[in-house]
Formats: C-alpha cells, structure tokens, sequence
C-alpha cells in the first residue's frame, strides 16, 4: 500500500503541475515583462535547497527582490515593507505568484506538490549533524505547500514548521493522497487569504538585523539539539 500511495502522488504530482503550466499560459508571458520594466536582472530567481535525503537543487521562483538581496540588509528574512523587495515582487509574494515556477521543479521530479518546503542550503547547518526531530522532514520530497504554509506560513518559528512537516510525514503514511488533496484545498484558501506572508521580528526593541542573527542561531541551535 505504501507503494501505491507514492505512485499515485507521484502521478498526481505529474498531472497537475503539468495541466497547471499550459492552464496558466499567460503568466509565463505577463509576468517577466513586468519583471523586466519594473527592475533590472532576471526573470527567475534559482536558489540552492536541500531535498528529500538533503539533496541539493535549485528551486525556481519568479524575482521579487533586488539583485543580490540575499547579501544585502536581513539576508534571507523579509520583514514586512522591506526595501529589498521590488513593486511587482510585493504583489507576486501577496497572490503567491512568485512560487509558481516552482511546478517545473515537481514536474520534473525535484519538488512535489504537497511537502515540507525546502530550506535553503545552508539554513540549518551541517546537514549531517541533524537531529533526528530536524532530519525526519527531510524523509519525504519537498512540496509547493503543506501543513506548516496552510497553518501559519512564516508566522511560525522553524521549530514549529519542523513539528508540522513531521506531522504531514506520519498524517501521509497514515491517509496517502488524501492528505495531500485535503492540503491542497486548505492552501488554496490560504492563498486568497493573503495572510502571513512576512516574518515576525523577535522583538520590537531589536534592529532587523539583530532580529535575524538571533533567529539564525536559534534555527541552528534546535536544529543540532541532542536527540532524547
């Protein structure tokens, strides 16, 4: 049964990123011109993530900050009315659109449409210390949307998501594809929602700045903890 329930999110995952490219047609077009006029740089923004057993690839997202960003001001957190992220950027991250490059990454079979999402590289360490908690996540291969996006998105500490995407994990061995179409529908709402779509700072007495080393250390920290 377990067999079964991977063939069919693998078919699943196939089938829909593969009808959502051609039915969305247009957004291949609109969107990188809008891109272009608005800011100078590429389309696409490619990013080194770790996937299922932390192997890395190269997610694809649509540009919604300034070139460079990542090296500049808070790094890879986005607080709201950051200074990084362009006009058209705060409206492709307000509808989603940003992610939605992300489909070729499952059609060809990096990403699947329900997961955990995937950390950047280095955003937890050395991959190989993992606790067991931390490295459980990464058991599944990582999607567009789960658990931790429908329930809170980036309101929620990197602990917290961790406990959610190993919930998926249990809740899809448990449900198979139900679970995934049951996300999905969730996500979907969400989405219209428009709701946590930034970080929190840590404290309204700290700099952005200080906020985002702390949260650095604090991901890392949980991340290495000693197994219980």
């Amino acid at each position: 049964m377990v067999h079964v329930n991977y063939f069919l999110k693998r078919t699943f995952d196939i089938v829909s990123s593969f009808l959502m490219i051609a039915f969305i047609f247009p957004i291949w077009i609109i969107v990188p011109i809008a891109i272009i006029i608005d800011s100078k740089g590429p389309v696409l923004f490619k990013q080194e993530r770790r996937g299922k057993n932390g192997r890395i690839f190269r997610m694809l997202k649509f540009r919604s900050m300034i070139v460079g960003a990542e090296s500049q001001g808070t790094g890879l957190f986005n607080y709201e009315n950051d200074y990084r992220v362009t006009k058209v950027g705060r409206f492709l991250r307000k509808t989603s659109i940003d992610e939605l490059p992300q489909l070729f990454n499952i059609f060809i079979g990096n990403m699947s449409v329900i997961g955990p999402r995937p950390c950047v590289k280095s955003e937890l360490g050395d991959f190989e210390t993992l606790n067991a908690k931390y490295r459980k996540r990464f058991s599944m291969k990582p999607g567009l949307t789960g658990w931790a996006q429908v329930k809170g998105r980036n309101n929620i500490s990197w602990d917290e998501k961790v406990i959610l995407d190993n919930q998926y994990i249990d809740d899809f061995s448990k449900n198979g594809i139900l679970i995934d179409i049951k996300i999905l529908f969730l996500s979907v709402i969400s989405v219209f929602k428009k709701e946590n779509i930034y970080e929190n700072e840590l404290s309204d007495s700290e700099s952005n700045l200080e906020s985002v080393k702390l949260a650095e250390e604090e991901i890392i920290r949980k991340a290495h903890e000693r197994d219980e």
